[in-house]
């Protein structure tokens, strides 16, 4: 879906219609930008960012809270219309989703075809945009759909997948994170085809386990099906860093960015968390957890940092020099079914 939040947000009042709508906690308090309208996002405003720097960047931008229960309700309308087409749906979060329309339950025999009807259906029934990829796995599809946004359709048939990928952005490959991109234009690496260059144990010496990833995917690789009975355990993020972290304060910062990020990712799914582990790893590859679990979940990102907070002291962070961070939350749940690990 095109700005998902967003485009409801403007959907349901017209006055915001063409302006520079960002879904979030208002500037002056800790919160994150959920999504932003595109209108917005012309000024520099993205997701994950912090609502004061959001206003920073936009002035005019015009705040408003997320109505998660009216998100749910228009993703479960969506995902009605892909399952009269295909019960191969796996859904990603609430606005995106992969379909293996291979057999159709209407007989269809192009794929292109199916998105134009999906597409179609999904604007008559829910006044929304919607933006497919269409391809023969997944990453690519992934890659297509994000191409041509909003509105937009792109199909990478096998025998344009090399070319496609060639001339792609390394930024625009599904996996590859900022701090991986640095690492990659560092390297020399800033599109499709100079990835293709890099053999796969070099690529695996810079990357790890992530290298084999990118030498396959940028040779059109993925064999992952469509998996329709899927359900979340986890969700984190961590990093990284290029030098190793000492000062307690910018420890401090990192995990508070982390702990926001994955607050922010768990909401955009619809589900609540009941427990949060925080992982460190110290500059010599010493790794560690410290994990809490509440009776009732987290309810806003500062009450999340705050718990991280915590679980950080009890680590040796600003006596030990860290190279990695990493925030995850688990022990889910949802209005419909309880999740856990």
């Amino acid at each position: 879906m095109d700005a998902y939040y967003a485009a409801i947000e403007q959907r349901d009042d017209p006055s915001l219609r063409c302006k520079p709508v960002i879904v979030g906690g208002p500037p002056g308090t800790r919160s994150v930008v959920a999504t932003c309208s595109y209108e917005a996002r012309k000024f520099g405003v993205r997701s994950a960012m912090p609502s004061n720097r959001a206003k920073m960047l936009c002035p005019q931008g015009i705040f408003v809270y997320p109505r998660f229960r009216i998100y749910e309700n228009v993703s479960r309308q969506i995902r009605s219309i892909f399952r009269e087409y295909t019960d191969l749906v796996e859904p990603m979060s609430l606005d995106e989703a992969y379909l293996d329309v291979t057999e159709n339950k209407k007989g269809l025999k192009s794929a292109t075809a199916i998105a134009k009807e999906i597409k179609k259906k999904i604007f008559l029934e829910t006044k929304l945009t919607a933006s497919a990829g269409v391809s023969y796995n997944k990453f690519l599809a992934k890659v297509a759909s994000d191409f041509k946004k909003p509105d937009g359709l792109t199909v990478v048939p096998p025998g344009k997948a090399e070319k496609f990928l060639e001339l792609l952005d390394i930024r625009k490959f599904y996996g590859v994170g900022e701090a991986t991109e640095k690492r990659m234009r560092k390297l020399g690496i800033n599109n499709g085809a100079d990835l293709r260059k890099r053999g796969r144990e070099e690529l695996e010496k810079n990357f790890g386990k992530a290298g084999i990833y990118y030498y396959e995917i940028v040779r059109g690789i993925d064999e992952r099906p469509v998996i329709n009975e899927w359900e979340r355990k986890s969700y984190g993020s961590e990093t990284t860093y290029e030098e190793d972290l000492i000062n307690l304060n910018q420890i401090n910062g990192e995990i508070e960015k982390l702990s926001n990020k994955v607050f922010l990712g768990t909401e955009k799914e619809g589900f609540k968390a009941r427990t949060v582990t925080i992982k460190v790893r110290y500059g010599d590859f010493t790794t560690l957890t410290r994990s809490l679990t509440r009776e009732d979940a987290f309810a806003s990102s500062e009450d999340l940092v705050k718990t991280a907070f915590f679980l950080l002291r009890k680590t040796e962070a600003g006596k030990r020099s860290i190279r990695l961070l990493g925030v995850t939350l688990s022990n889910f749940y949802s209005d419909e079914k309880i999740m856990t690990e």
